[in-house]
């Protein structure tokens, strides 16, 4: 017996309306962004696009496209020399670029997870990472957030070749990884330590080189992933580590090796965007001073829930997938685009309201934010 294919779409999708989690795209229509990653404001950038046009012009023979894979057309002298230099900036011995991140996470936990090792993953890891263990024939296990406890736990009883997967800056919840803790422990069981540093690019007093960095716990990391699609304000990821990880990721990982490469132009703009980073201490120092802003105001309102963050990265949690959204369409009537996050993308009563705070916001918007927020909140809540 045959079933409908449109059937099956409609009751999923009406399974997830039920739910009021039903997702849908939304054109942000000019209001005050509270919700791209554009930490430094780089994908908005006219210097940043001047850059790019100028280099680009600058090259007598180019192509469109890259025309296929690295492996078989698609490769250049440029991706070789960008991939050595981004690998210097990050003080790592080589790199290798993907075309995004959720492929640099995909293809690097595919390919190293082989049968009889073992990876273990903090429990709010990333969905690419998710995928790419899924992918691979490694024994798993998970640990809970940030509780080193519960990951020594699970060393005691990991075999073959481990790998410990983290995120510097949780994408979800903004807050930090203790890397220097979690260091201490790999090097007691003999793990591979991965850390993906991709809230963490461009935001570090540090030039925007990372948390590994930031703490020069370079030579203590397996390998690390850079995204260039938030602070960078452009497209790609590179996974840096040794030379022989870049020799085994270009035999063994799948999303390099069968995807067609990233055009000459979509290199310029990570190379321009490198550059600029190099001159944006100013614009790290205001996304800093942003972020002590809204934390203060936190802290003064006894009435609102939130996850302890020092990233741009700020969430208040609201219980429920219909509060959440009603007070989002509040503060979206008001002219702040702050999107909900709703059960399943978060656990059930964690549903909450992410706030992603830029350079080139304001004082005054945040406190607009705020108004809004608790002129709502008691009868969300209630």
């Amino acid at each position: 017996m045959s079933f409908s294919a449109d059937l099956f779409l409609k009751q999923s999708l009406d399974k997830r309306e039920a739910q009021n989690a039903l997702r849908k795209l939304i054109v942000n229509n000019h209001k005050v962004d509270f919700c791209s990653n554009d930490y430094l404001g780089f994908a908005q950038s006219v210097e940043l696009k001047i850059a790019i046009e100028n280099e680009y012009r600058s090259i007598i023979q180019y192509t469109n496209g890259s025309g296929g894979s690295r492996l078989l057309s698609g490769n250049s002298a440029y991706a070789e020399e960008l991939e050595k230099s981004i690998a210097l900036f990050h003080a790592a011995e080589a790199g290798l670029i993907y075309n995004s991140g959720y492929d640099a996470n995909v293809g690097l936990f595919s390919a190293i997870g082989q049968k009889g090792s073992t990876i273990i993953y903090d429990e709010l890891i990333h969905a690419s990472v998710h995928d790419g263990i899924k992918l691979s024939s490694a024994t798993t296990f998970m640990f809970k957030h940030n509780d080193l406890i519960h990951l020594e736990e699970r060393l005691k009883i990991a075999e073959g070749i481990v790998y410990v997967a983290v995120e510097s800056i949780y994408s979800m919840d903004g807050d930090d990884a203790p890397l220097k803790e979690i260091t201490v422990l790999c090097e007691k069981y003999n793990a591979n330590l991965i850390v993906d540093e991709a809230h963490a690019t461009g935001i570090t007093i540090n030039k925007g080189k990372g948390r590994v960095q930031q703490f020069a716990l370079e030579q203590k990391v397996f390998a690390r992933v850079h995204t260039f699609g938030k602070a960078l304000g452009c497209h790609g990821a590179i996974v840096l580590g040794n030379n022989l990880l870049r020799n085994y990721l270009i035999n063994y990982s799948r999303s390099f090796i069968y995807t067609t490469a990233l055009p000459l132009h979509s290199l310029m703009a990570i190379h321009q965007a490198y550059q600029l980073l190099e001159k944006s201490d100013t614009k790290i120092e205001e996304l800093h001073q942003l972020v002590s802003y809204f934390k203060n105001k936190l802290a003064s309102n006894n009435a609102v829930r939130f996850i302890e963050s020092d990233s741009p990265i700020q969430c208040v949690l609201i219980s429920g997938n219909s509060n959440v959204k009603n007070i989002a369409e509040a503060l979206q009537l008001k002219g702040l685009d702050i999107r909900p996050i709703l059960s399943p993308t978060v656990p059930k009563d964690k549903e909450r309201l992410r706030i992603c705070l830029h350079a080139y916001n304001t004082n005054q918007e945040i406190d607009a934010f705020f108004n809004v927020l608790l002129s709502n909140l008691p009868t969300i809540e209630s």
